[in-house]
């Protein structure tokens, strides 16, 4: 049985990361997500049902349209392999009728095409993050979860407040921008699911990342680089191997 449900997992995860290949390119360009139907950017040709199976038509086109001959980047064949990835990963954690599953796949279907928008256009579309908050809400309310009502509410207020006193004081210290308000926002998100005790880990191990990123690649300190990308990143991590586990390997957590 957890065969089959492995891979109608991995089927569902294949096909839900094509659509999140739809959202990071019309997004930040504010195109429909419905119409037109896929097409290639370059030429504008539509691509028939039968080219548009998620990971195999990337592998057989070799990552070329078959119209122009037009590549067809990368991250398109990744996205499409990392979604079922961390949908089975997530059953396998939890189980299918946990309830922790539901949350955690819903929460890292929102951040899997955030990681990819913010990394290519350094921009996190509102529509993505901003209903991340009450769904990570109302999820409490459903016996099974793993934070109270009251502890996703203090904790997404908590962060959203630091966030933004971080971002203003930033702001009056260096007369510049540090903290876009899409970190904020998806920040306070994911607090409403995680909950409090978490946050200070995924803040820490995101920055990590991004201290790490920025000296080996940007090293210009006036020059930004997109930290939603390793918010993201470290939220999908934190939900897919949860946060129990995390402390256990950690002694000192």
């Amino acid at each position: 049985m957890s065969t089959v449900i492995i891979i109608l997992l991995a089927v569902l995860g294949a096909a839900l990361g094509s659509f999140f290949n739809v959202l990071i390119y019309r997004l930040p360009r504010k195109e429909s997500i419905v119409y037109p139907a896929s097409h290639c950017g370059e030429c504008g040709k539509a691509i028939p049902f039968y080219l548009n199976i998620p990971i195999l038509s990337y592998i057989m086109l070799r990552g070329k349209c078959k119209f122009c001959g037009a590549g067809i980047h990368w991250h398109h064949l990744l996205v499409e392999i990392i979604t079922p990835v961390v949908l089975v990963a997530l059953f396998l954690q939890y189980g299918l009728l946990n309830l922790l599953f539901l949350k955690y796949s819903i929460l890292c279907m929102f951040l899997i095409p955030i990681i990819f928008i913010d990394a290519f256009h350094q921009i996190i579309p509102h529509k993505l993050s901003i209903p991340l908050i009450p769904i990570g809400i109302l999820l409490t309310l459903i016996p099974g979860n793993d934070v109270t009502l009251v502890n996703s509410l203090v904790s997404a207020g908590i962060i959203f407040s630091f966030m933004l006193f971080i971002a203003y004081a930033y702001r009056l210290a260096r007369k510049v921008d540090g903290l876009g308000g899409g970190d904020i926002w998806l920040l306070t998100a994911i607090a409403a699911f995680f909950g409090l005790i978490s946050m200070p880990y995924v803040i820490l191990i995101s920055s990590l990342l991004g201290i790490v990123y920025f000296i080996a690649f940007v090293r210009d300190k006036d020059q930004g680089f997109a930290f939603g990308t390793f918010i993201s990143f470290t939220g999908v991590v934190w939900a897919v191997f949860g946060s129990s586990r995390i402390f256990d390997l950690i002694p000192f957590m």
